[in-house]
């Protein structure tokens, strides 16, 4: 048996090292044997998948499309979840202020996330550039709380529905995970109406670059396919990514991040 495939992920949450045990446990004993390298930040991950010393890094949207441009291309997407072939940002409002379209929301007060999320703050921005509002059309409050982690502790979305809450906002953006978490919980998201949600786009994905052969990823990607809901062993490590089943990359719903990337002159490294 070959050298296990390294997998890079970012210690974002406590039950990181949970998750990855039980997915490097699925693997062992198959022709695709895995371990994994935890890093602090993405800008790290990124730099380490570059530098050869992890073969795949679990990356966020962002830390996809950096790769993209300091690899000019040479890398690719192998899998992701299903839920992030259908992520959305959502502008939420205090109870009560219904919804509307983006160009309604000039001269408000509109809180994002932090600035390397995209979902609560690129995408965000993006969304309302779009809509023809400027930057200096509406009052942005820029909550950058855990800058490096692209958003996925949710922090600084949280803190921008407080920010709703503490009438020092009118409007939040976050991401479709933190309002599904939110109406788990149920009593934030008693607070709060959905004035207006995105288009799909794709979010996180397993990157390689080009350099990694297909005899060795593509039994990897098999077996990450094969996980299945309906089997008891499967099961928690599923509920704790967030996802029913592993899927191929949808990799058009990248566009609109690229997009606003270009538009936003936001540079490939922080």
């Amino acid at each position: 048996m070959g050298k296990p495939l390294m997998i890079g992920a970012v210690a974002y949450t406590a039950n990181v090292v949970e998750i990855w045990e039980g997915i490097r446990d699925y693997f062992a004993g198959t022709e695709s044997e895995m371990d994994f390298v935890l890093y602090s930040n993405y800008g790290r991950q990124v730099e380490s998948l570059l530098a050869g010393h992890v073969d795949i890094a679990w990356n966020t949207n962002l830390a996809w499309a950096r790769t993209t441009a300091q690899t000019v291309g040479e890398c690719r997407a192998l899998a992701m979840r299903d839920t992030d072939a259908a992520f959305r940002t959502h502008f939420v409002v205090r109870k009560g202020g219904g919804s509307g379209e983006l160009e309604k929301l000039r001269g408000r007060r509109i809180a994002l996330g932090s600035r390397d999320s995209a979902q609560a703050a690129i995408l965000p921005l993006h969304y309302l550039q779009q809509a023809g509002l400027a930057e200096s059309d509406v009052d942005l409050m820029r909550i950058n709380s855990d800058v490096g982690k692209h958003g996925d502790t949710g922090r600084s979305e949280y803190d921008a529905l407080r920010a709703v809450l503490d009438d020092q906002a009118d409007v939040a953006a976050l991401g479709s995970n933190t309002w599904a978490a939110m109406n788990r919980e149920g009593a934030l998201a008693d607070s709060f109406d959905l004035y207006w949600t995105s288009p799909e786009y794709s979010h996180c994905n397993f990157t390689a670059l080009s350099a990694l052969s297909e005899e060795r990823a593509e039994p990897w990607v098999q077996r990450l396919l094969a996980m299945d809901w309906d089997n008891p062993e499967h099961r928690p490590i599923l509920e704790m990514e967030g996802l029913r089943r592993w899927v191929l990359p949808k990799l058009a719903g990248y566009d609109s991040l690229f997009e606003a990337i270009r538009l936003q002159n936001i540079p490939p490294t922080w």
